[in-house]
């Protein structure tokens, strides 16, 4: 929870990969919040009120995730909002001739998307949530030491690179810094 906040303000990319982590921490403990008590607040040996903060957090995630029917796969409507915050800075950032940096860095991205869209089957995701997609399963690929090809590795590297160049913006976006004011 203190995590979550944190990274919400200072890395949207880092957040979003946390939330999802979370969501799949929450179904490997059958979303009971004694299992995740025992397995995952405990280990923070966390001041009473703190624990307690910490427990409602995860009972109100768990309670969206039953409400919102992701119990065994997907993800909860706040962290789609996100994907949706984060593509509609995408679309406008391609729209707007101001940033030839960022499109020229989602041109170099384009090509991996494309492969692994491809690879999606029949629920293709859009070109921002196949990136996370990506860059959650590298992050699980570590955590199980498994062995990535070059080529993944590769893959991984440029889409870490126009992911990072997007959570720039957003930040910036936030702070409304990002498209100047026609009247300055």
């Amino acid at each position: 929870m203190y995590i979550a906040s944190q990274k919400n303000k200072e890395n949207i990319a880092e957040y979003l990969l946390y939330m999802w982590q979370i969501e799949d921490i929450i179904r490997a403990n059958d979303l009971d919040l004694d299992k995740i008590k025992a397995n995952v607040i405990d280990k923070f040996n966390l001041e009473p009120a703190q624990e307690k903060e910490m427990l409602e957090w995860y009972e109100s995630l768990i309670d969206m995730m039953r409400r919102e029917n992701v119990q065994k796969s997907g993800h909860l409507q706040l962290n789609k909002n996100v994907i949706i915050q984060l593509t509609d800075l995408h679309l406008a950032l391609l729209k707007d001739p101001r940033f030839p940096e960022y499109t020229a860095e989602f041109y170099k991205t384009l090509p991996y998307i494309v492969e692994l869209r491809a690879k999606a089957g029949e629920n293709p995701t859009g070109e921002i949530e196949t990136c996370f997609n990506a860059l959650y399963g590298m992050l699980m690929l570590r955590l199980q030491s498994k062995e990535i090809s070059p080529e993944t590795q590769n893959a991984i590297t440029q889409i870490s690179k126009f992911i990072a160049l997007l959570t720039k913006d957003f930040h910036l976006d936030r702070e409304d810094k990002l498209f100047p004011h026609d009247d300055e």
